[in-house]
C-alpha cells in the first residue's frame, strides 16, 4: 500500500500540533490566573447615579 508510509509523518505532524495546542492551553491558563483577582479582593460596584440627575 503507498499510502502507509506516509501515515506516520501525519500521524507525528498531528502530535505536534495538539502538544502545540496544549503548551499555548497551559500558557493562557497560566496567564489568566496571574491576571485574577481574587473575589476576596474586590468590592460591591454600587451605581452612582449623581451624575443623572442633570440629565432629566
Amino acid at each position: 500500500m503507498p499510502g502507509k508510509g506516509d501515515e506516520p509523518a501525519v500521524s507525528r505532524s498531528e502530535q505536534i500540533q495538539a502538544a502545540e495546542r496544549e503548551e499555548a492551553k497551559r500558557r493562557l491558563l497560566a496567564e489568566a490566573e496571574a491576571g485574577r483577582v481574587p473575589v476576596e479582593e474586590t468590592t460591591r460596584a454600587i451605581p452612582d447615579r449623581r451624575w443623572r440627575r442633570g440629565q432629566h
